[in-house]
């Protein structure tokens, strides 16, 4: 089979980038299958997702170099990735599991093609489920006066495993500046869509008691600022007076992962430009999973 490509690009807009990039792939014997464009008018920037084929079979490493004047040209920061290869993922958990085994049967049967390099967690609720997986865990106990030993322990499991992406599904611990900045665009965050008017513990039962009738879910980008990275996906569920408090910690779970499923699958196909605060997210090429709402 002819290989199967994909190249993300974002740079200042102008003129001709599309047909910069089509001519380009054109010249080196390639088809494109799918594409996807945005024009950002207030912050003048472009963004563009193609998927291709390369008929005359020419690798990864021959693209880029020939490429390079192309990207230069046009002030480009430009990837070209094998759609084949999976994203090494580390998934982070607490407590609550709920994202959890979600994402551990999403991935058993295929419909989040990714490499799960490790689990942590800081306590061992949850080991079992992960080692029955066939997959590595670690317990990293985080205190106030460890902290910063538990964080190096982390990095370094996310070094020595090669893991481009780290998913917190509901991790409850906070993580350092340095650590955002460092994987910055690469930790994906899960919490309710409560914040900020119903904080602290028991969010549910805050909302319940106030009437609430939409409970939500907000996927982002981890920064510094709590809560507040880029949003990548968000998704709500209606409630009535008739549901129970209960009713509603239960339907926040089930959209709390479906909203961080769909996350990752954008994240890991990139299908996500960060765009100073916001994201800019494609959507899914038509017949593939994606397309379909995860539930």
């Amino acid at each position: 089979m002819p290989n199967k490509y994909c190249l993300t690009v974002a740079c200042p807009t102008r003129r001709g980038i599309v047909a910069a990039i089509a001519g380009f792939l054109a010249e080196n014997g390639c088809n494109i299958t799918d594409s996807s464009q945005f024009d950002d008018m207030e912050t003048g920037r472009f963004f563009m997702r193609v998927s291709f084929i390369a008929e005359t079979g020419a690798a990864l490493d021959t693209l880029r170099d020939a490429f390079a004047p192309v990207q230069a040209e046009l002030d480009m920061v430009a990837s070209f990735h094998d759609e084949a290869e999976k994203m090494k993922v580390v998934i982070m958990v607490s407590r609550f599991g709920h994202c959890l085994n979600d994402l551990l049967y999403r991935w058993r049967i295929g419909a989040l093609p990714i490499d799960i390099v490790a689990v942590i967690s800081n306590h061992m609720d949850y080991q079992k489920v992960v080692v029955n997986n066939d997959l590595p865990f670690h317990c990293i106990r985080v205190t106030a006066e460890n902290k910063p030993e538990a964080e190096a322990q982390l990095l370094r499991i996310v070094e020595e495993s090669d893991a481009e992406l780290i998913v917190l599904a509901r991790y409850m611990q906070v993580l350092s500046d340095k650590l955002c900045k460092k994987m910055s665009g690469r930790i994906i965050n899960i919490h309710h869509s409560f914040l900020p008017s119903f904080k602290g513990a028991n969010p549910y039962k805050q909302a319940y008691e106030r009437g609430v009738k939409l409970i939500g879910a907000t996927s982002h980008y981890v920064t510094a600022d709590l809560d507040e990275g880029p949003i990548i996906e968000q998704d709500t569920i209606r409630v009535t007076h008739a549901q129970s408090a209960d009713d509603y910690v239960s339907l926040g779970r089930d959209v709390e992962s479906q909203v961080l499923a769909r996350a990752i699958h954008a994240h890991i196909h990139r299908r996500v430009f960060l765009n100073g605060n916001k994201t800019v997210v494609f959507p899914a090429s038509p017949g593939s999973y994606a397309s379909e709402r995860m539930g």
